[in-house]
């Protein structure tokens, strides 16, 4: 048996570290001593070096079941560089042609290669497991193991078959090793691999060094992107995004502002994306825009920043994304950006797939939401999720922590919300709870018959966002799990039970409100550098020239328009027009107070104005607003525009309001007339008209759920465009 010393000294021969990180040692140790092991370690505690040095001390070849081609090249490389034998380690996957095959399979047999890199789709082909039984296997590691659960990230379904094909080619001691895994999945993983008896070694999820922080998702997004960006100048960065054609597009708005960013995603060709991580890797560019087919096993430890441009599908992907910034225990800075709408569409990609799959997507999603509009600590939630409890009340590096929110008691609540959950003896998820506590009558409670229970209804006064928060606080605090081996049911622990024998008080923070983001209202916690004194007086000065027009106040310049001035301090007119949803006609015709009174202001406060920051716009985006326009003159029907630009309807409205709000005139009557009854006209242009917000979630309100979003949409355009522009 190998003792310490002799371990640390291996270690400063073959990588010359004199010190091992955190378990490591005892990892070690514990595959030299031939038992299964579990290891759960955050990005950049040093996974690779848990099946790398034993892999050099134990007699024959790893098996190092890996689920990137780009990862296993990155570790052969660094293994390659540690050793001064060619083929230490080599990796066996579809991209090598018959020739290098047969030199890897060469290098096992004659005993040099120390580890074999392998995709589970390779170690399942019949040649290989063939191959294999003849080699001696010292061990058996599977990288990136959260593949294997569905409820995983990042689930693979050729990750569950490693079992089977490990047992063919002979038993040896499994080490599977991941960054991120919830106890559900910590759990399926050990039972697919079949290691009941396996150690588990589990590091703490928390990163100390990282900031996080969540931002509304506003129309001008790809500017807050480039100025935070330029903000961090040198500095390298990664901005996930959900959609291919997102990646080109970002990365390209940032090479016309003069940032160093290339694009990184699935189907690009394998070369230009290889260059591309390369250029990253070797600090020849600042900034790589990618999809998360990006960073797995990425080993650059000086990333200051992650962007998701998108709100993830999991708090595992999120967590293992962010955990690429400040590998080095640098600075990271984790920045989110979440709108309420990115659900509807990562909801809509999971049709069509088993039921179960939709499940499962769709409670991954759910607490990735929660996550975002919570006000609680972010640290707390993110380790709560992973299993761990997180003691302090400010963890002093959250948005939520650095603008805490004021604390309410909801002790009444919390009590409604347990007693509920038990009289529907705990088989509901939480939105029903709810439902119940509120009063109402829907198809499934009147079914069940739970309008007859005496809880029906005890919180009617509560609205859903509130009594989500209670119970998610709960969640956290303790009184309340979310069974996820159930689908999320809600189930009350010993201490809930308790909690209704006591007197005990429930403080709780209010979640955030991100209904509005894409709405074009912007809270005030939209920017950190929003001067609230300078916003007032601005809405004031809005208001009196509203007054002398007889026109809503928006119809002067929206809410979003204003708070960017109470940002940007623009003095001229020039300057004003770079502000969002300011064109060269309505800084013509409704400009000059606000930029009088925007320097008067500067001048008393002797404020230093923030370096204007002019972002510069692909062509290409220019011309497809000139075909936009140029399409509405023809009269085009809107859909066939849409679908002759590749766009879904949605994304033409929006096209259509942001053309519209900087100042351009145009007339969509022509297919207004067509798909909405001359009544609805009337009534959603009146209301329009009348209202104080041009909000669609206040225009339902008041006019209720028969008048569409399209058709309150397609009105406030023709509404703004006639008074406004």
């Amino acid at each position: 048996m190998i003792d310490k010393k002799t371990l640390t000294a291996e270690l400063k021969k073959h990588f010359g570290f004199d010190t091992f990180k955190g378990y490591q040692e005892a990892i070690i140790m514990n595959l030299l001593e031939e038992k299964d092991g579990f290891v759960l370690m955050p990005t950049g505690g040093g996974k690779s070096l848990c099946y790398q040095l034993p892999s050099l001390m134990m007699d024959g070849t790893a098996i190092v079941i890996s689920p990137l081609i780009a990862l296993m090249k990155n570790q052969v490389d660094a293994m390659r560089n540690y050793s001064e034998v060619e083929g230490i380690a080599h990796f066996l996957n579809s991209s090598l042609n018959r020739q290098s095959i047969d030199q890897v399979k060469n290098d096992v047999l004659l005993g040099k290669t120390r580890l074999l890199y392998v995709a589970p789709e390779s170690l399942s082909k019949e040649e290989n497991i063939s191959f294999l039984k003849n080699v001696k296997v010292s061990f058996y590691a599977i990288d990136e193991a959260h593949c294997i659960s569905e409820w995983g990230h990042d689930f693979r379904p050729e990750y569950r078959n490693i079992r089977k094909s490990v047992d063919e080619i002979g038993k040896r001691p499994i080490i599977a090793l991941t960054a991120t895994a919830t106890p559900k999945v910590q759990h399926d993983i050990m039972k697919t691999l079949n290691i009941p008896n396996a150690t588990v070694f589990k590091s703490s999820f928390n990163r100390p060094n990282l900031y996080y922080e969540v931002r509304p998702k506003l129309a001008d997004v790809d500017k807050d992107i480039i100025r935070y960006v330029k903000s961090m100048p040198g500095k390298s960065g990664i901005i996930y995004c959900l959609s291919r054609k997102k990646v080109e597009e970002l990365a390209e708005t940032l090479r016309v502002n003069d940032i160093k960013a290339l694009a990184y995603h699935a189907g690009m060709d394998s070369v230009t994306r290889s260059e591309n991580q390369d250029k990253f890797l070797n600090e020849e560019i600042d900034v790589i825009v990618a999809t998360i087919a990006f960073g797995m096993g990425i080993d650059k430890p000086d990333v200051r920043f992650v962007i998701h441009y998108d709100i993830p599908k999991s708090l595992e992907g999120y967590y293992q994304e962010t955990g690429r910034a400040g590998r080095d225990g640098g600075e990271g800075k984790c920045i989110t950006f979440y709108a309420k709408k990115d659900l509807s569409k990562l909801l809509k990609f999971m049709q069509g797939k088993p039921v179960s799959e939709q499940e499962i997507g769709k409670q991954l999603l759910q607490e990735t939401a929660t996550y975002a509009e919570s006000s609680v600590c972010r640290r707390k939630t993110l380790l709560h999720y992973f299993g761990e409890d997180y003691f302090e009340d400010n963890c002093g590096s959250c948005d939520n922590c650095l603008h805490p929110r004021k604390k309410i008691e909801a002790r009444e609540e919390l009590c409604a919300a347990i007693e509920t959950t038990l009289a529907l003896k705990e088989k509901f998820k939480a939105n029903y709870v709810i439902e119940v506590m509120r009063g109402k009558l829907t198809t499934n409670v009147k079914s069940y018959r739970h309008d007859e229970l005496e809880e029906f209804g005890c919180m009617q006064e509560r609205d859903e966002k509130f009594l989500a928060a209670v119970i998610n606080q709960a969640i956290i605090a303790g009184y309340i799990i979310r069974d996820i081996e159930n689908y999320g049911l809600l189930k009350i622990t010993q201490k809930g039970r308790d909690f209704l024998e006591s007197k005990d008080s429930f403080m709780i923070v209010e979640d955030r409100d991100f209904s509005q983001t894409d709405e074009q209202d912007v809270p005030e916690s939209a920017t950190s550098v929003l001067d609230p004194e300078l916003l007032a007086i601005l809405k004031g000065v809005r208001k009196d020239m509203a007054r002398k027009i007889d026109k809503p106040p928006y119809i002067i310049f929206q809410d979003p328009t204003i708070a960017a001035m109470a940002t940007s301090y623009p003095i001229t007119l020039e300057e004003l027009q770079n502000i969002p949803g300011v064109g060269a006609g309505k800084a013509k015709k409704f400009g000059k107070p606000f930029v009088d009174t925007i320097k008067n202001y500067v001048e008393e406060n002797e404020i230093t104005r923030p370096e204007d920051l002019r972002v510069r716009t692909v062509p290409n985006k220019s011309r497809q607003k000139i075909a936009l326009i140029q399409g509405i003159d023809r009269r085009v029907e809107l859909d066939a525009l849409a679908k002759s630009h590749n766009l879904e309807f949605d994304e033409l409205l929006k096209e259509i309001e942001a053309i519209v709000y900087s100042g351009t005139k145009i007339n969509i009557d022509y297919y207004i007339d067509e798909v909405i009854d001359p009544e609805h006209q009337e009534e959603i242009y009146e209301y329009f008209n009348t209202s104080e917000t041009d909000g669609l979630k206040q225009a339902r309100e008041e006019l209720g759920p028969e008048y569409p979003d399209e058709e309150l949409r397609m009105m406030r355009i023709k509404y703004y465009s006639e008074n406004a522009n």
